[in-house]
């Protein structure tokens, strides 16, 4: 057998190959292959990354049988010190997580444990990752709910949009149905819902009081009768007992209320 290669068996008798390698007293997992000699490149690879330093992160990989995930994982060793499963670069003040040699994401260095364990995927455009067997959206982790449209609900301060880094992230309006807006010379927070047009619940000071007022607004919506799968707002910023303080306040408009009656009715006539 060549060096740095072994043999395993799958489970209806089919052997493979599988490659690693030991540096620094690490033991490091190279993949598995169909054939030894696959395997004894990887292996090769391996060992050119870790003894010439003149390989860098841009550089073109594309002749390495070894996997671009695994090359990242052995350069940020070989360099930091610190190996990762994830394909991770540390820089000085934040860390790269690479998709692929042309795609690289930046984050903080507070979320470089949470990324070690965690992998990154890319569907039509969006950033996911796993996270205890679910997939989630990126810019969840950020308080940016999954509906949130960009330049609307949030936005990249710097206009880079792999940048995120939590000073690069600007979250505008956190809240379903409540928008920031400038209403009689003030900002302010907007609530609308939709029902078979937009209705305009009412304008606030507080971004809490007005995610509170959207959800009373869908809570009405519901005890007329309407089905539709309205979201409801977490708030945190206040207690239970503020919470329910602030809903017994709110006064819904009564152009909304007349038209949840008038669903009522239609309703109770078409079951006639």
């Amino acid at each position: 057998m060549l060096p740095g290669v072994y043999t395993e068996t799958k489970k209806d008798g089919t052997l493979y190959y599988r490659s690693s390698f030991t540096y620094k007293n690490k033991h490091i997992s190279l993949g598995s292959y169909s054939s030894e000699e696959l395997a004894f490149k990887a292996y090769l690879d391996a060992r050119k990354l870790i003894r010439d330093d003149t390989f860098h992160l841009y550089d073109d990989f594309s002749g390495f049988t070894l996997d671009f995930s695994r090359i990242i994982s052995i350069l940020n060793f070989r360099d930091n010190g610190l190996y990762m499963k994830t394909p991770i670069y540390v820089r000085q003040n934040y860390f790269l997580y690479f998709l692929s040699p042309s795609q690289d994401l930046k984050f903080d260095m507070d979320d470089l444990f949470y990324f070690s364990t965690r992998t990154i995927s890319v569907r039509k455009g969006h950033y996911f990752v796993a996270d205890y067997g679910m997939q989630v959206t990126l810019t969840s982790r950020y308080g940016i709910r999954n509906h949130a449209v960009k330049g609307r609900d949030y936005r990249f301060v710097n206009g880079d949009e792999t940048d995120f880094r939590s000073a690069n992230i600007l979250v505008i309006n956190k809240y379903y149905g409540v928008n920031r807006c400038i209403h009689r010379k003030k900002e302010a927070f907007r609530v609308q819902i939709h029902l078979k047009g937009n209705y305009v619940i009412g304008y606030y000071e507080e971004e809490h009081r007005a995610a509170i007022a959207y959800n009373k607004a869908v809570d009405e919506a519901k005890k007329a009768g309407i089905t539709k799968n309205f979201p409801i707002n977490f708030v945190d910023e206040c207690s239970n007992r503020q919470y329910a303080q602030i809903y017994s306040q709110i006064t819904l408009p009564t152009k909304y209320m007349h038209a949840l009656v008038q669903h009522k009715e239609s309703s109770a006539l078409t079951k006639m």
